[in-house]
């Protein structure tokens, strides 16, 4: 199995990708705090103290060097520089070379196709770079927005589980999103 280790920043049409700094605090902050945005997402809103916490541990990480790590990176408006969202790459297993996307956005870019296109490379860097062969999204069933998302990246809803699991006190059901590396190369 292959290690990443990303040439920063990683370029899209609009968008460049980076590791989080500590001087991030106040775009994160800006949506990460918000109810409606973690409303879905396995986190609650965030203060400004967790936020460094995070930005000191777990998304202090730029390269993934063996299963069970998470890479988080911010996504930056190319022509402005303004932070807007983040994406992260979990790398579940070396044996099955497995992983799973997230991505959390600032609702104030929402409709424009940046968590696509965030995703998308996040994708590429889990199967072109780390040599994932199956990369999930798991999210909440009442998480449209998301699932427009995960389908815009061609990934494939592979069940619906009822009643799966209690989230945030309420019984909530999950979709399953997946893409392999062979249909990755087929885009």
């Amino acid at each position: 199995m292959n290690e990443l280790r990303p040439d920063y920043p990683v370029r899209t049409e609009r968008l460049l990708l980076r590791p989080l700094a500590t001087d991030d605090v106040d775009a994160l902050l800006a949506y990460r705090s918000r109810p409606e945005v973690c409303r879905y997402v396995p986190f609650e809103p965030m203060d400004r103290d967790l936020i460094a916490d995070r930005l000191a541990g777990p998304w202090a990480r730029t390269e993934l060097t063996e299963e069970g790590q998470s890479l988080t990176l911010g996504a930056v408006l190319a022509d402005t520089g303004r932070l807007i969202g983040d994406v992260v790459l979990f790398w579940h297993s070396s044996h099955h070379r497995g992983g799973e996307i997230g991505y959390v956005f600032n609702p104030d870019f929402a409709g424009r196709g940046y968590a696509t296109e965030a995703a998308s490379a996040v994708l590429r860097l889990g199967f072109e770079d780390l040599g994932l062969h199956r990369i999930v999204a798991r999210l909440d069933e009442r998480n449209e927005a998301s699932a427009r998302v995960a389908r815009r990246l061609g990934l494939r809803q592979e069940a619906r589980l009822v009643d799966n699991e209690i989230f945030k006190g309420e019984w909530s059901t999950e979709l399953q999103f997946a893409m392999l590396a062979d249909e990755w190369a087929r885009k």
